[in-house]
């Protein structure tokens, strides 16, 4: 990817998330000691423990916000991290309720399921075709309470991960500052 349009991205979201990355660290913290959200609890878990999720990602330029100037018709994505290597990383995340039993909850986990894939690989088409950036230089990853979603990645060059509600409820109860 070229330098320079890295550069006009990176400075586009410091003036869009002017925040620091220590501001949102607390900001994250402060949901973990009182999780009114369970996307926002997942997120919280995503963000505290992103080396061992995406070990590519090394700066979070933007959290909840369209990387498409201000299109949020055309999609906001949950994280775009810079990685180690100068490129984009996307993220999408999605609380999906494994614990419903029946039928009607079978269906609603498989319809997000898919959509978050499709989410994160709309939003990457439209942000490569917005800043003129190389799709190779755009990934992009999901990351979910349903460890379904783990093999799902494998065709369509998505990065999954999961962690279940479980183990994530663990984390928030254990987790110390």
């Amino acid at each position: 990817m070229s330098a320079d349009k890295l550069n006009k991205f990176v400075a586009y979201c410091k003036k869009i998330q002017p925040q620091s990355q220590e501001d949102i660290k607390r900001f994250f913290q402060g949901v973990v000691g009182f999780p009114y959200d369970k996307e926002l609890l997942l997120q919280a878990y995503l963000f505290l423990n992103i080396e061992s999720l995406f070990p590519c990602c090394s700066q979070l330029l933007l959290f909840e916000k369209s990387p498409i100037a201000d299109y949020t018709d055309l999609g906001k994505c949950d994280f775009v991290y810079l990685t180690t290597s100068g490129n984009l990383f996307l993220i999408e995340t999605k609380f999906i309720d494994t614990e419903a039993t029946g039928a009607t909850e079978r269906k609603r986990r498989n319809k997000h399921r898919n959509k978050v894939f499709e989410q994160v690989i709309t939003l990457r088409s439209r942000f490569s075709e917005y800043w003129d950036i190389e799709l190779t230089c755009l990934s992009c990853g999901v990351f979910t309470t349903d460890s379904e979603v783990e093999w799902r990645g494998n065709n369509t060059g998505v990065v999954t991960k999961a962690i279940s509600i479980e183990k994530l409820e663990q984390w928030r109860r254990s987790y110390q500052r």
